[in-house]
């Protein structure tokens, strides 16, 4: 049988921690609480006690997901739930995130 220790070493060990550009309409609120969920498009295998750091990007308006840059401001948030859209067949799947400040 395990030790509290080796079980609670084997899942920090398995949690990845993923950077994500965030636009600055979805950081503001994450940032003071409002919003506790990320919609993503599940391309890295997310997993409940993944941390994500969420890197607050502004877009350039020319070509909002290849050009802008980084304002600096980072929030580091924990998975809890996932929940995956039973209609999607074919990876990678959408999913929404409940989040939690770390």
């Amino acid at each position: 049988m395990r030790s509290i220790g080796e079980l609670l070493e084997k899942e920090w060990l398995t949690r990845l921690r993923h950077e994500l550009k965030t636009w600055p309409v979805y950081f503001e609120p994450t940032l003071d609480g409002r919003k506790t969920f990320e919609y993503r498009l599940d391309d890295r295998g997310f997993q409940e006690g993944d941390e994500l750091l969420l890197k607050e990007w502004d877009p350039d308006p020319q070509d909002m997901m290849k050009k802008g840059k980084y304002t600096g401001r980072e929030l580091l948030v924990r998975v809890g739930y996932i929940y995956l859209f039973p209609i999607e067949l074919e990876p990678p799947v959408e999913i929404i995130m409940a989040i939690t400040k770390v």
